[in-house]
């Protein structure tokens, strides 16, 4: 049914379910700089706050507010600076 994550000492908490389409997490993340591996495709998409990403071979960053999404490749790695308490909905595939 669910399964409950935990990243970065606690500062990064999600909670995976499958879509009727694609497996997927909805979680939450703390003020901080991470950085994440894929071994899928993922599509995030920010629910409430902001994420400053740096996708794998980029020079720039971007950040993403409220309603506003990206993708990053699989076999990828991207860093995030978060700056406010966000939620975030990940699909996969």
């Amino acid at each position: 049914m669910f399964k409950t994550n935990e990243y970065f000492d606690g500062n990064v908490k999600s909670i995976a379910f499958q879509t009727k389409t694609l497996p997927a997490t909805v979680g939450v993340m703390a003020v901080g700089d991470y950085v994440f591996n894929t071994a899928a495709k993922e599509k995030m998409t920010v629910v409430s706050g902001s994420l400053t990403i740096k996708l794998a071979g980029e020079e720039t960053t971007k950040t993403y507010t409220t309603g506003e999404s990206f993708d990053v490749a699989t076999d990828s790695a991207f860093n995030v600076t978060v700056n406010e308490e966000t939620a975030y909905l990940c699909l996969y595939g």
